[in-house]
């Protein structure tokens, strides 16, 4: 394995796979190799129909990721820094877009774009001493992977707007309390909740959740009626498949489905 790869782990365990931010030396701040390597990485698992759900995690002990990597972002050409914004763009438009639900798994230091990785997945649990903020404003910068319209959606307007303007921390607790952060738990407990959390979703069909997962990220902002047409498509697409045969199927026998995400 190169040099360049080890940017980033990708472990498939069942129907589960870890994709581990893998630069703890430098608190996982996100250089445009990583961005591509995980923009890559998340798409191949996209496409990947035995991968039901995925979960974000990160190496290391003080930091999930704290953002871009300034030092690196500070040598570029003005060529070289729209490379840059286009990879870092490829990359959460990706963990964004793939089918399966996907859960951030955080400890300490999630700022900037380590907050936005949080913001950009379905589900956050966080261990205790988890930190998160969009701080980019405090060295002349802004949200760049979806902070600045993701974060109003969790949190409301007026709330967002005082992160950002302050580029102030929010305590993992605090988080949970605002609505973007899932269940916070102790430190060791982190990874059994996260993969808790996975398998408790692994006992629904996986068509049926990348249906309830597509309907509810695309009619966010629509009129009603709009998202409730949405919202019959999905029931029409999933009225025809396997897994809801099977799911009826299970329940009238008394016994666990036996998914095929078909």
């Amino acid at each position: 394995m190169t040099k360049r790869a080890e940017l980033i782990s990708v472990q498939i365990l069942g129907r589960i796979a870890v994709v581990t931010l893998n630069r703890p030396h430098v608190l996982n701040a996100i250089s445009m190799d990583m961005a591509e390597q995980l923009a890559n990485g998340l798409s191949a698992i996209g496409e990947n129909r035995a991968v039901w759900v995925v979960v974000v995690a990160a190496a290391g002990e003080r930091a999930f990721c704290v953002g871009a990597d300034l030092k690196e972002a500070a040598s570029l050409s003005d060529a070289a820094q729209l490379e840059r914004r286009r990879l870092i763009r490829e990359l959460f438009k990706t963990l964004r877009s793939i089918p399966q639900p996907t859960i951030a798994s955080v400890f300490g230091y999630a700022l900037g774009g380590g907050c936005e990785l949080a913001l950009s997945s379905d589900l956050v649990v966080a261990s205790e001493d988890a930190v998160f903020g969009l701080t980019e404003t405090r060295v002349g910068l802004v949200p760049g992977g979806g902070g600045m319209l993701l974060m109003p959606r969790a949190i409301g307007v007026t709330r967002t707007k005082e992160l950002l303007f302050t580029g102030k921390h929010v305590e993992a607790r605090k988080a949970a309390e605002l609505g973007f952060v899932n269940s916070v738990v102790e430190r060791q407990n982190l990874q059994p909740a996260t993969m808790e959390l996975a398998g408790a979703i692994l006992r629904s069909s996986p068509s049926a959740v990348a249906e309830v997962k597509r309907t509810i990220d695309q009619s966010v902002g629509l009129p009603l009626e709009r998202g409730l047409e949405l919202e019959e498509a999905a029931a029409l697409r999933v009225l025809r498949s396997r897994d809801r045969a099977e799911g009826i199927a299970a329940f009238n026998d008394k016994r666990e489905p036996e998914w095929e995400n078909r």
